[in-house]
């Protein structure tokens, strides 16, 4: 968390208030967050750069800046990105001040979001694999590119070099949508369960924008509104609770050390 719809409707609900505008201070308060800037020369970088452009990539929010260089944010497991938040936050670690009044706050709880100030995004982001809601990515992508795995599908759909912005929950609905078992291997999908499972990643994925995230955690929009995804949720933090379709209990098991929900009737391994 934050995943590819949670940070999609980040980017969606920033666009009005921050493009086009110009930072008028930057204050990192965390140097944890930078990996390779110094604190007090980003913080005079960004100062008076105006936001030309902010896009998503895979987990990663862009921030392109009128000097040509980008800001990059990935928010990792709790990060939050909050426009003038009404309450004290004990867990703030940059703030950005607008020539249109606005405060942008990143507060992170477990200290794990990281930030780049970089001369090209790709630098960054060039490492991801495809966007699985591009028009440019067809079934037959995704076929070539779980056919070089010989992995379990679950680790292969999480995996951002293979398809961008996919985690944990998404994967585990996409693959509950398809009747596959988490622990298949992903080079043996036979061709129609590639085909079904495309269409059941671009699906979960596109309802979950719908319904803006999910908020099973610490995500909240950046208003302070909560997403509605997870109401759809139908086997992921679903533990111990009935299928949906065959009322066998939801079971949980460890794919790569992270948790992955399936039915164990509808999803045979």
């Amino acid at each position: 968390m934050p995943e590819l719809p949670e940070v999609e409707t980040i980017k969606n609900e920033l666009l009005p208030w921050v493009v086009g505008r110009s930072l008028t201070e930057a204050t990192i308060l965390d140097a944890k967050l930078l990996p390779d800037s110094c604190v007090e020369e980003l913080e005079h970088e960004l100062t008076g750069q105006m936001i030309e452009s902010l896009e998503r990539r895979g987990k990663y929010l862009v921030f392109h800046l009128s000097s040509d260089k980008s800001l990059v944010m990935h928010l990792r497991m709790t990060g939050r990105l909050l426009v003038n938040p009404k309450e004290s936050d004990a867990h703030v670690r940059a703030t950005f001040c607008f020539s249109n009044g606005i405060q942008l706050v990143l507060s992170d709880l477990r200290r794990l979001g990281v930030m780049w100030l970089v001369e090209d995004a790709q630098a960054v982001v060039g490492k991801l694999g495809p966007e699985p809601l591009s028009e440019s990515f067809t079934p037959d992508d995704l076929a070539q590119r779980l056919s070089q795995h010989r992995i379990p599908i679950k680790a292969a759909l999480i995996d951002q070099s293979i398809i961008a912005g996919i985690g944990n929950m998404y994967a585990d609905e996409a693959l509950f949508a398809a009747r596959i078992h988490p622990l298949r291997k992903a080079d043996a999908l036979s061709v129609v369960e590639v085909q079904e499972l495309y269409h059941c990643v671009r699906g979960v994925l596109s309802s979950a924008i719908a319904r803006k995230g999910a908020s099973v955690d610490t995500y909240v929009r950046p208003e302070g509104q909560l997403g509605r995804a997870q109401l759809d949720f139908r086997v992921a933090h679903r533990r111990g609770q009935s299928c949906p379709v065959c009322g066998a209990p939801i079971e949980r098991t460890l794919v790569r050390n992270r948790g992955s929900y399936f039915c164990p009737n509808c999803q045979l391994l």
